[in-house]
């Protein structure tokens, strides 16, 4: 199965955490602040699958919870999102699903992440070979689920077994310095699951960090297009993104808009790109998709609840005045056969 093929099945395979978010009510109250809170699904992962659900796609997630009331919680949750939770499995012990505390708010936005003794980094080889890989298109992971053992050789393993059974392999970057014993190790793990991709998803400093240095991230981007990717994404925040093949690049703007938080956009540009592609849309115009759908979440509280449905992104786009650049092709007008 080619790259677009699987995409365009649009059901996918998704490896990592789900977790548990709070944030102060009303928007803009600061944690310390904080009388009033609300409770819902989080984690990049997780993120991922509920937005591609609500944008009329399939997801599956593989990822462990652990056994007490807020895992259950977050099993429940998934269910309400639509994503299939039948390869989550439930882990005793002092294993702990993640917390996530966050403002809504841009000025002195503050996060507080609880990962000690994560759940979902006890996912093992086991919990990947038990999926039939055959029912999906495609596999999606986040950086964060490499971040620890045995999680990080169960996702190298699904990676193997995505790639023997034809799935393209997806990758976010999403590097979280918290999760890592060092630099070090980080750039080593993300790098090997980097050359194992057919599509990258990263920012300027994901890619940076890969690198060596941030002046050298998009010679890295380039490189990997070159080498070993079908397609990467490097993405530069308000500065839009270059979409890099190895027939070309294609250089997009962003949707401006007045952010009430800074988390979220990148789960959601993931699922608006990838269901955006499986639609039938250009790559460009699916990375536009995905930049409309990151900036309806960070204008928004939560995260997943704010991932948009199409009827919520038609209503964004006809309200819009537009992206801020059009999108420039260079090298060649050539593109992967999306």
């Amino acid at each position: 199965m080619d790259i677009s093929t699987g995409i365009k099945k649009n059901s996918f395979l998704v490896v990592g955490r789900v977790g548990l978010d709070l944030f102060p009510d009303p928007p803009g109250t600061g944690i310390e602040e904080m009388s009033v809170m609300h409770a819902d699904m989080g984690g990049s992962s997780a993120n991922i699958a509920a937005g591609i659900v609500k944008l009329g796609g399939q997801a599956a997630l593989v990822t462990c919870v652990s056994d007490d009331a807020v895992g259950r919680a977050c099993q429940k949750m998934l269910e309400r999102y639509g994503v299939n939770g039948t390869h989550v499995r439930v882990v005793g012990g002092e294993a702990r699903t993640s917390l996530a505390i966050y403002e809504s708010r841009v000025v002195d936005h503050q996060s507080v992440i609880y990962r000690n003794g994560a759940a979902d980094f006890e996912m093992a080889e086991d919990d990947v070979a038990a999926v039939d890989y055959s029912q999906f298109g495609a596999l999606v992971t986040a950086g964060t689920v490499f971040a620890a053992e045995p999680s990080r050789s169960a996702a190298f393993r699904a990676f193997a077994l995505a790639r023997a059974a034809g799935l393209p392999v997806i990758f976010d970057i999403d590097y979280r310095p918290y999760s890592w014993p060092s630099v070090e190790v980080a750039a080593d793990v993300l790098s090997r699951a980097g050359v194992l991709s057919d599509v990258i998803v990263g920012n300027d400093e994901e890619f940076g960090f890969m690198a060596g240095g941030i002046d050298k991230g998009l010679e890295k981007a380039r490189e990997l297009a070159a080498t070993t990717a079908s397609l990467v994404i490097y993405k530069m925040g308000p500065e839009g993104a270059i979409t890099i093949a190895p027939t070309g690049e294609t250089r997009t703007g962003v949707y401006q808009v007045d952010a009430l938080k800074p988390t979220g956009a990148g789960d959601s540009f993931m699922a608006g790109l990838l269901t955006g592609i499986a639609d039938g849309l250009s790559v460009p115009d699916a990375v536009m998709r995905g930049s409309a759908c990151a900036a309806i979440v960070v204008g928004k509280p939560g995260c997943a609840p704010a991932m948009p449905y199409p009827n919520d992104l038609a209503d964004f786009l006809a309200r819009h005045p537009g992206p801020t650049t059009p999108v420039i092709k260079e090298l060649s007008d050539a593109y992967p056969p999306f």
